[in-house]
Formats: structure tokens, C-alpha cells, sequence
């Protein structure tokens, strides 16, 4: 475990590495600038370093492809997404040809496919821009993941009823609808241990699979909190309740037929529920204990807000457009240095990172103990994602030039299906804003603006495709086990418990393709054909 926790700190170091690697080599006139810059803020930003080669430029933070303009940087070379894909294999067949090989060195594995990306990237483009945002990305995503993961472990809830179709297809609804309070990773870790064990002596993988499809993704689309991508929308400029208005009626259709389908295939499962024998009594109450974990997770939920490009008091990391990193107040830039300075979140992290050990150390060790808590699925979930951040770039890079230079073919139908489809293989959030620049560019509007947002959101006919972009990257990201990242972790606790789950190949062809995609495709047909 240990030497794996010294890896991880490897390849963050490696990821970082660009901040710092020209600090010796910065000219006496660059020191100068560096220094007339930071008089200009007052001295309240502190000048770090000059990141980029000449001619690199920034772009806001998490923004789509990581740069909506993607003729300042080299382009990769289409054989760079290699690693991306051999990593996609190892994940889909090492489980099932290797499986000793893999469980044992997959953070290895993950890890050097990334740093090959990263090595590329910085010696051979000259791009430190990408490496440098995917880390911020990853750092804030793990933040988040890991500590909804452990305040959510400290919570037991349990729930003193027979586990039937219908009590499963209620529970799934519940946790389909905080998901938009919680969050899709927040919902997923609350409920997904209550919903195995009052499934104990007829649980399935479908049971798990529909938990996922449901709970970790679908459920989450009525607000920013909800799902990634739309957080990204709404700091982007996307109004709050703007997706809610727009997407509830997609929202009741998705879950709707989904949990029709789930109830037609529990009410097959003959399995006895509580043992042939069994004489138990059922009082129907729901206790749930853990308090003091319920606050931490508020605390976390509410952190999420603390982002620097919404509040320009908050300290955080900025990349200017020249190159250079400085840390301090958004407030502080001048104009001529706000213009496409990049903005990292400093404060949310830590926020993050500090509840999650608080959480665990102060969490009442009967529910870590009814809850059998571990470190082994948000462990897992650092090792892969930090291997498919990081080779996920040239990918990322590629699709989003390629929208760019053919807006001819960006359409309402190909946004959803395109989205949707590189949404279950790529992660969702980076993707839903690769297709969200390239729709605003064929309109000639610019992501980084927050006007020119309201105004794709409000467009008689861009508004169309800003619902396409948002439905498809949140309903697909179900298609596939690293479509977002709950549905790794959910993955990892059932098969902690003993639930044998299908492979990523199983997973895709015996769930995803018969059930789900036909389920993807009704709510396109009706939505964005039909009613249109």
C-alpha cells in the first residue's frame, strides 16, 4: 500500500513538475515582468513562474478540449491516443485474462501509460497548458470524489423492509432524486450499501447495474450539483435552474422506463428473499445514524460553490495569458490580465481534502464497521483516473479540433449522439465542454464569456444543442464503467460484498447495449425529433 501511495505522489509530481521545471531559466527581463506584474496587483499575487513557450496562451478554467482555440498549441499526433486506448483494454480484459497481474499492478500500469502522455506533451509539443489543467482537473476531481466517499461511509442507514421490486424501485427513484441534491457520487455512496443489503438473499450484478444507471448517472441531470459536466456548465455561465426547467421531462422518461425494465426483470428473479425458512418480521422503518457525517457532507456539497471564476475574492491559482502562474485574489488582476487568465481552485480543495480526513477520523466506527468502510474503491478510482486524465488529453484534443474545423456537421442529432458517445468511453465533464466550445464556436460565440453562454443557452435554435450536449454527456456517462466516476466506485463495493460483476466488455454488451441505449434512443426520438 505504501509503495503505491509513494507512486501516486510520483506521478503528481510529474504532473506538476511543468510549474516548476523553468524556474532556473527565466531571463532577467522575464524576472522583470514578473515583478512589474506583480506591483500591479498590489503584491497581493505572487508571481510563480513562466509556464509556457512563446506563443502558448490560457484559457478559463476546465474549459473545453482544455482550450477553446486550439491553434495556440501543437496538435498531437493521432498515434498519441495509444496509450488512452491501451489503458481502456487493460481496464476492460485484465480483470478477466490476468486477473492477479492486474488487481496487483494496475496502479503501475495506469500511472506509467500517463506518464508517457505527460512526457510527450511537455518535451516533445511543448504544451505544458494541457498537463497543467488536467492535473488541476484530476486534483479537484479526486477531492471531491474522496471526500463524498468517506463522509458517506460514516452514514448507516438502514432499512427494515423486504427487499421487492417495488420497495427497489422506490429506493432507486429516491436516490435518482437527491442525486440532484447530493450529487450523482454523493447519492451513490449514501445508498448504495442499504440498497445491496436489503437485497442480501437475491441480489444480482443487475441489481448493481440499474443502481448505476439510475442513481450514479441518469438521476443526476436536474441540476449543476447533480452531475459534473453540468457544474461545468454553470460555471461557465449556464443559469442554476436552467437545466431543471429544460431537462425534467427528459429527466421522467429516462427514469421511467429504466425502472419499468428494472421492475419487469426483478419480478423475474425467483430467488426467496429472505431464505426458505425464513420467519422474519418487518417493522418497514427506516434509522439512519451518523450524524455528524450528514454535516460534513453538507460542508462538502457546499464547498463545491467556492470557485474562484464565480467569486473574485476567492484566493486561487492564475495562469495568465502570458505564461505566468501567480496565486491571489481574481479581484487583484488588472484588465489587460483577467483577459483569458485561467483560474484554479485552491480553497474548495483543501476544504475537500481536510473533511475527508476529519470525517473519517471523527465518524462513529459502528457505522464505518455496519458500513464493512474501506479505502480499497476510492483507491482504485485515484490509481485508474489519474492514468486516464492524463492519457485522455490527445483525445480530447483531437475530438475537440475536429468539431472545430467541421461545424458543418455539428448539429442538434450529431451533438447528442457524438457527446453521448465519446461521454461512456472519455470522461464526461471534459467532454461535455469539448462539444459545448464547439457548438458556441460554430455560432461564433466564445466559452470562456458568460455573456456569450446566456446567449447560446437562450437561442432559438442553439439552445437545442446546448439540451442535446447536456442530456447525452449525463445520460451516456451510464454506458461504461468510467463514464463518471461513481459508477467505478459503486462497481467496487458491490464486488467487495461478494457480487460477482460483469466485466467492462460484459458490462457494455449484456447491459448497456440491450437495455440502455434503446432507452437513450427513445428519449432522442421524442425529444429532439418528435418534439423539436
Amino acid at each position: 500500500m505504501n509503495k503505491y501511495i509513494l507512486l501516486l505522489f510520483g506521478a503528481l509530481v510529474l504532473f506538476a513538475s511543468p510549474v516548476f521545471s523553468k524556474s532556473n531559466a527565466i531571463s532577467s527581463d522575464q524576472h522583470e515582468v514578473a515583478n512589474n506584474n506583480s506591483e500591479n496587483v498590489s503584491g497581493e499575487l505572487i508571481a510563480m513562474n513562466t509556464l509556457q513557450d512563446e506563443g502558448g496562451v490560457s484559457a478559463g478554467e476546465e474549459e473545453a478540449g482544455h482550450d477553446a482555440d486550439h491553434g495556440h498549441h501543437a496538435e498531437p499526433a493521432i498515434w498519441s491516443i495509444i496509450p488512452f486506448v491501451l489503458l481502456l483494454l487493460l481496464i476492460a480484459t485484465g480483470p478477466l485474462f490476468f486477473e492477479h497481474f492486474w488487481h496487483k499492478n494496475y496502479p503501475i500500469v495506469a500511472i506509467a501509460l500517463g506518464a508517457l502522455v505527460v512526457i510527450y506533451y511537455i518535451f516533445f509539443l511543448h504544451d505544458l497548458h494541457h498537463p497543467i489543467h488536467a492535473l488541476a482537473e484530476y486534483v479537484s476531481f479526486i477531492a471531491l470524489i474522496s471526500s463524498l466517499f468517506i463522509a458517506s461511509g460514516g452514514i448507516l442507514i438502514k432499512i427494515d423492509k423486504e427487499g421487492k421490486p417495488m420497495v427497489n424501485f422506490i429506493l432507486l427513484v429516491f436516490g435518482a432524486l437527491i442525486a440532484n441534491i447530493i450529487g450523482t457520487t454523493g447519492a451513490s455512496m449514501l445508498l448504495i450499501r442499504p440498497f445491496i443489503r436489503l437485497n442480501e438473499n437475491r441480489v444480482k450484478p443487475y441489481h448493481i447495474v440499474f443502481f448505476i444507471f439510475m442513481v450514479s448517472n441518469v438521476g443526476g441531470c436536474l441540476t449543476p450539483i447533480g452531475d459534473p459536466p453540468l457544474f461545468l456548465g454553470f460555471l461557465k455561465g449556464v443559469e442554476f435552474f436552467w437545466t431543471v426547467e429544460h431537462v425534467w421531462m427528459h429527466w421522467i422518461v429516462g427514469i421511467g422506463l429504466l425502472g419499468l425494465i428494472f421492475v419487469f426483470i426483478d419480478r423475474r428473479n425467483k430467488a426467496d428473499y429472505d431464505g426458505p425458512d425464513s420467519q422474519i418480521q418487518y417493522s418497514g422503518k427506516i434509522t439512519m445514524k451518523g450524524a455528524r457525517n450528514i454535516l460534513w457532507l453538507a460542508v462538502v456539497i457546499g464547498s463545491v460553490f467556492l470557485d474562484p471564476n464565480k467569486l473574485g475574492w476567492l484566493p486561487g491559482i492564475i495562469q495568465l495569458d502570458n505564461g505566468e502562474v501567480l496565486f491571489g485574489i481574481t479581484d487583484n488582476l488588472t484588465e489587460a490580465q483577467n483577459l483569458g487568465a485561467t483560474k484554479f481552485s485552491v480553497v474548495r480543495e483543501i476544504i475537500m481534502f481536510t473533511v475527508a480526513i476529519l470525517a473519517y477520523k471523527t465518524a462513529d466506527k459502528e457505522c464505518l464497521k455496519g458500513n464493512e468502510f474501506d479505502f480499497e474503491p476510492v483507491k482504485e478510482v485515484a490509481y485508474i483516473f489519474i492514468g486516464i486524465f492524463a492519457t485522455m488529453m490527445p483525445a480530447l484534443q483531437l475530438v475537440g479540433t475536429f468539431a472545430t474545423n467541421n461545424g458543418s456537421m455539428i448539429t442538434v442529432d450529431t451533438l447528442y449522439w457524438a457527446t453521448g458517445a465519446l461521454s461512456g468511453v472519455l470522461d464526461n465533464a471534459p467532454t461535455y465542454l469539448n462539444f459545448l466550445a464547439a457548438g458556441m464556436g460554430k455560432a461564433g460565440l466564445d466559452i470562456g464569456i458568460p455573456a456569450d453562454v446566456q446567449s447560446y443557452m437562450t437561442g432559438d435554435g442553439t439552445s437545442w444543442e446546448l439540451l442535446a450536449i447536456s442530456v447525452a454527456s449525463v445520460f451516456f456517462g451510464a454506458m461504461t464503467y468510467i463514464g463518471n466516476a461513481p459508477n467505478f466506485m459503486v462497481k467496487s463495493i458491490a464486488e467487495q460484498t461478494g457480487i460477482k460483476m460483469p466485466a467492462f466488455v460484459s458490462y457494455v454488451v449484456k447491459y448497456s447495449v440491450p437495455i440502455l441505449l434503446p432507452v437513450l434512443a427513445i428519449v432522442w426520438l421524442i425529444f429532439f425529433v418528435l418534439l423539436r
